[in-house]
């Protein structure tokens, strides 16, 4: 197994406007709806944490300062708490927040793109691998999807991408990966390709939103063309990364819910909610009456 540097960093792009949530992101961030009670951004942070990353870095935008004041200290909150003995209450907030000077904050001023976002982050990680999760993307699984990455690459080294299979009939949806050798508990990566065209996908592996990246794509991203939607397209980036660099895929087994449409965002809260004890007991027995009612 090579040495690689270590993935400290961790990137989230939370500048999105949230335009499929309207009209509750008009005030709210589509990151701090809530999946039970956990913000959609908090579950991805979690991940990141369980991966071991030591810095996470957001990219936000206009009307997104609440994911950062969320990320730091309530005083008056914690005070409240602290009068009334809730210290139950208290060990849950802090057990949540990364710790002091280890979140950073920049903005990415115009909706450019994927690509940009991350282009943003470019002064604050430096000359170094770094972690990409999409905050859109709740995963769960007994080992999180970052972690089996990060141990996928500290042997493949290089570049990493987290897959998942879909229907052969669905890959023109997806981004879509083509399946070479083994490699660490991944393969590589032979190609990539944007939503083929019906019967023409490598594989049915789709690219789901996690990456490990290094920081050469930076400067491809730089100077990167508009793409699709007349954005700065990561994919594209990624394609030139790909004629100089290794790509790894690290194939997730688990549970992945999009909470930026509708019907990922309900299903995660269901699931997450059967997941929990204390509150699958009061609601088991309501949603199996709403199923059986639909027959």
């Amino acid at each position: 197994m090579g040495q690689h540097k270590k993935v400290r960093k961790a990137v989230f792009p939370v500048a999105g406007l949230g335009t499929r949530f309207l009209p509750a992101t008009k005030a709210v961030p589509k990151e701090m709806l809530t999946v039970v009670d956990k913000p959609v951004i908090q579950y991805v942070v979690d991940e990141a944490m369980e991966a071991g990353i030591e810095h996470f870095v957001f990219v936000t935008g206009r009307s997104k300062h609440v994911i950062e004041d969320y990320f730091d200290i309530q005083f008056e909150l914690e005070h409240t708490l602290r009068q009334r003995n809730k210290n139950a209450e208290l060990s849950l907030l802090n057990g949540l927040l990364p710790k002091a000077g280890t979140a950073s904050f920049t903005r990415q001023q115009e909706p450019l793109g994927l690509g940009h976002a991350v282009w943003c982050a470019r002064e604050i990680v430096g000359d170094e691998p770094f972690a990409l999760l999409l905050p859109d993307m709740v995963m769960r699984a007994e080992k999180g999807c970052m972690k089996g990455m990060i141990e996928l690459y500290e042997h493949s080294g290089g570049n990493v991408i987290a897959v998942e299979e879909c229907s052969p009939d669905q890959t023109h949806k997806y981004g879509i990966v083509g399946v070479g050798e083994t490699i660490g508990n991944g393969f590589r990566i032979t190609e990539m390709v944007e939503k083929p065209a019906k019967g023409t996908a490598p594989s049915n592996f789709f690219i789901n939103g996690r990456y490990i990246l290094q920081p050469e794509i930076f400067r491809i991203l730089e100077s990167q063309e508009r793409g699709a939607g007349n954005e700065i397209q990561l994919t594209d980036g990624m394609l030139k990364l790909a004629q100089t660099q290794d790509f790894a895929g690290y194939h997730f087994e688990g549970q992945t819910f999009d909470c930026g449409a509708k019907d990922g965002f309900i299903l995660a809260n269901v699931a997450f909610s059967l997941a929990r004890a204390d509150i699958r007991p009061t609601i088991e027995n309501e949603l199996k009456a709403l199923i059986a009612a639909l027959k």
